[in-house]
């Protein structure tokens, strides 16, 4: 197989030459990394990736292929949305060759047929040390013409990838109105199988005209949270009514925002399925799948807040709840798709938090 040169250029005018396995096109946007061992398929249909170009840190990618679509609910278990949401991949060495039981195509083809740019050969742990240090920056792939760099966070990326109506998964009670900020399958999935009946709406619906519900769950999604201007009045909405309030990943940013707190940007962001999240009123560490640039600063959290979870890497909060109200956030992936499943049972705790809700309502 004939080789075609590509070479990845960074901002600050390194590059770093290696061969395209994907689609043979150029593209810009900002570089990030990721420390996963597996669950590629899963990962780069996140749309918590959308506009970045993801760096792989472990070394042989591609060797279990892609595997078959698997639907349920109009919804795909193997993957986390209906497309794939890198702009671009950086590997070390790829595997031409795989072997899965439910594999049905390889990798480079899979990434052609959805029109991104892949490449090879690259020093990973080099270009990785580089973003460690100078933080993630601006990059683009060339492989035919060249791009001007671009900046995706200038965009309201939740805008693009959140649903356009409002989608109705029913099962039994309680009653979720899920804000789609960039949604992953399994988190649907995971509500689905505790009975839960979810309406996802888009990320500037306004659930108080249409519907009751029993509780708001805040999905996660990607870039800055403070572009998502009418979620957090809608968020703000629901906290002067009360209404239990789970977010996740961008769901947490945004609830910290919806309660007065701010946001910043991380120097390289958490992307992995390794991170150490303690919970500070039990002490126990959990090992979560991670996949975000943006934090809460605990600093700034009002009166009546408080810290819930913290990094034990780097001390950057993953998560935030209320002292007496039924309002909780959490930076990590719950779902665990992919990555361990140390946290599953806060949807567990937010579909109780929900029924006692309801039966205070009731008496």
């Amino acid at each position: 197989m004939k080789r075609i040169p590509a070479k990845i250029v960074l901002e600050d005018g390194s590059s770093f030459d290696g061969f395209s396995f994907g689609k043979e096109v150029s593209v810009a946007g900002e570089v990030v990394f990721n420390t996963g061992m597996a669950g590629y398929p899963e990962g780069f249909t996140d749309p918590s990736y959308e506009g970045q170009i993801l760096v792989l840190t472990y070394p042989l990618i591609g060797n279990y292929g892609i595997p078959q679509t698997k639907q349920e609910y109009d919804l795909d278990h193997h993957f986390e949305s209906s497309k794939v949401h890198i702009s671009g991949l950086i590997i070390q060495e790829y595997s031409e060759t795989y072997s899965h039981h439910e594999a049905k195509k390889s990798l480079g083809d899979w990434l052609k047929e959805n029109n991104i740019p892949a490449i090879t050969g690259i020093d990973t742990r080099a270009l990785t040390k580089r973003l460690r240090s100078k933080g993630v920056m601006l990059g683009k792939i060339i492989i035919t013409d060249d791009k001007e760099f671009f900046d995706p966070n200038q965009n309201n990326l939740v805008k693009q990838v959140s649903t356009k109506k409002a989608i109705t998964y029913k099962n039994k009670t309680p009653h979720i109105a899920l804000i789609d900020c960039g949604v992953k399958n399994n988190i649907i999935f995971s509500l689905i199988k505790r009975g839960a009946t979810l309406t996802r709406v888009p990320w500037d619906y306004d659930i108080f005209t249409n519907a009751q519900y029993d509780g708001i769950l805040i999905s996660n999604g990607p870039g800055d949270p403070k572009m998502c201007h009418q979620t957090i009045k809608t968020i703000k909405a629901a906290i002067k009514r009360e209404i239990p309030i789970f977010g996740i990943c961008l769901g947490n940013q945004l609830l910290a925002l919806a309660a007065g707190a701010n946001t910043y940007k991380l120097k390289y962001g958490h992307r992995g399925q390794n991170q150490p999240a303690i919970n500070l009123d039990t002490k126990r560490c959990y090992i979560t799948t991670q996949n975000h640039g943006f934090a809460v600063d605990e600093k700034t959290l009002p009166a009546g807040w408080k810290p819930w979870f913290r990094n034990a890497n780097d001390k950057t909060n993953e998560g935030i709840r209320h002292n007496a109200k039924p309002f909780f956030g959490f930076q990590a992936h719950p779902e665990s798709m992919p990555g361990p499943n140390d946290t599953s049972f806060l949807f567990d705790d937010f579909l109780d938090v929900v029924r006692k809700n309801n039966e205070k309502k009731a008496r």
